[in-house]
């Protein structure tokens, strides 16, 4: 057996792992334990999965399946639950490219492809990227209202500074950086737990809601939510980073401890996405059962939400967890974003800046066009601008699936862990799904 098929590496990505690492001195600089139990070595593995899960449950998914609870009732639940398909099925394929060629999706599209497409997916991961930061700046500063009364200018400012609370957590290392998103992760599952408690659905009826209903492609409206739940649940931005962040595990050069990296992965996001698709199932439940089945039906306002909720349970700690929940979630995921835009910049453009001009760099990208909302529309329409940002990243969505299923099917590339066929097969199909979906999205708006 020679050296690259005992590696799992295929020339190409042997010749380029080496000289472009995903967050630099990061990379490899979580140590493995050597021997021991195979528990013992998922435990210190695990972590990235959750970095990954804190986008699925982002300000822009608060949106959307408020919205859809409330229009809806639990209608649109089978397609939160088909999300979550989609996104395990999706990022083990970032995972397993990532383990096998030592580069993340940014880096391998810039290797493999011409460079006028390379720069054109750079450009649509650059505007998922600022959709993403723009709903995760927006429901940021929303908490910060919600909670301590400020105004959504002044949130929207206080945001930046989430980029030196991110260069604070990495000095500590990357494992504390994990522990806080893992600390806020908890917060909001609690804080949801007491909500449905408070809000006690019917169960019965929730559970007509994951059989899936063909009225969705037939109404517009529905369809357009179904979309932003899809974007919001699989975004663009998560596979780029899950690729990146990723090797920061200290992963040894045989095919056998790649082939363990990538068992370790798979449990990790596995794991880490069921916790989140409990957490946005319960979100659209949670305004099926207090908003919709009281008659509020038109709740797409993060603001209204918190103002119904306390009436309308019973209860003003329902309104404070809310708040504190939403405020969790936007910093927890204002700080996954950023390390998302870092990977992009650096692995499309091979662009290197020290660690706070990059993601200040980042951080201002998303900044300049929220306030301008902000400015221009008025607090009253964020909320419609948040739903409208997860559709962006649905349309967006394909410019990263696409490559990533043609990249993990080749052999050259992925070496002895190319992706298996009935894998491929089964992302191509849902690749085409999206892009089916996204064009009857745009039919329905151009006829509208």
């Amino acid at each position: 057996m020679d050296d690259i098929t005992r590696s799992g590496l295929a020339p190409a990505s042997m010749q380029s792992a080496a000289l472009r690492r995903s967050l630099g001195a990061l990379s490899g600089s979580v140590a493995l334990p050597v021997g021991g139990g195979t528990l013992r070595r998922f435990l210190a593995f695990a972590g990235p999965g959750y970095l990954v899960a804190t986008g699925y449950m982002d300000p822009g998914n608060w949106a959307t399946a408020l919205a859809g609870g409330s229009k809806f009732g639990v209608s649109l639940l089978f397609v939160a639950v088909l999300s979550s398909l989609i996104a395990i099925l999706l990022q083990s394929l970032s995972a397993r490219l990532a383990i096998a060629t030592g580069e993340d999706l940014a880096a391998q599209c810039r290797d493999a492809l011409p460079r006028p497409v390379s720069f054109g997916l750079w450009l649509c991961a650059e505007a998922a990227i600022i959709a993403t930061d723009l709903a995760e700046i927006i429901g940021t500063a929303i908490g910060f209202q919600l909670v301590f009364g400020l105004s959504l200018k002044i949130g929207v400012a206080i945001t930046v500074l989430d980029v030196f609370l991110l260069l604070g957590l990495q000095r500590l290392g990357f494992r504390k950086l994990e522990a806080v998103v893992i600390a806020f992760l908890v917060v909001i599952a609690l804080s949801f737990a007491a909500e449905l408690v408070l809000a006690r659905p019917d169960w019965a009826w929730v559970a007509q809601g994951l059989v899936p209903s063909p009225v969705v492609f037939s109404d517009p409206a529905m369809l357009y939510l179904a979309a932003g739940i899809l974007g919001a649940t699989v975004m663009p931005h998560n596979l780029f980073l899950h690729s990146g962040i990723v090797q920061t595990r200290a992963i040894g050069p045989a095919l056998p401890d790649k082939r363990e990296a990538l068992r370790f992965a798979l449990w990790d996001s596995g794991l880490a996405l069921t916790f989140a698709l409990m957490i946005n199932a319960s979100i659209l439940i949670l305004a099926a059962a207090a908003f919709h089945a009281n008659g509020h039906k038109a709740v797409s306002e993060l603001q209204d939400a918190y103002n119904l909720i306390a009436p309308l349970l019973g209860s003003q700690m329902a309104a404070t967890l809310f708040g504190v929940a939403l405020l969790a979630c936007g910093l927890n995921s204002t700080i996954t974003a950023t390390l998302a835009g870092q990977i992009v910049m650096e692995g499309f453009l091979n662009l290197r800046l020290p660690p706070w001009q990059q993601r200040l760099l980042t951080r201002l990208v998303a900044i300049v066009p929220a306030v301008g909302v902000i400015w221009f529309s008025g607090e009253a329409a964020v909320g419609k601008l948040l739903v409208l940002s997860q559709v962006v990243l649905s349309v967006a969505l394909p410019f990263a699936v696409v490559p990533l299923v043609w990249l993990t099917a080749s052999r050259q590339r992925m070496g002895a862990l190319v992706a298996p066929l009935h894998t491929t097969i089964a992302a191509a199909v849902t690749a085409v799904f999206i892009i089916a979906l996204n064009l009857k999205l745009v039919w329905d708006a151009l006829a509208g």
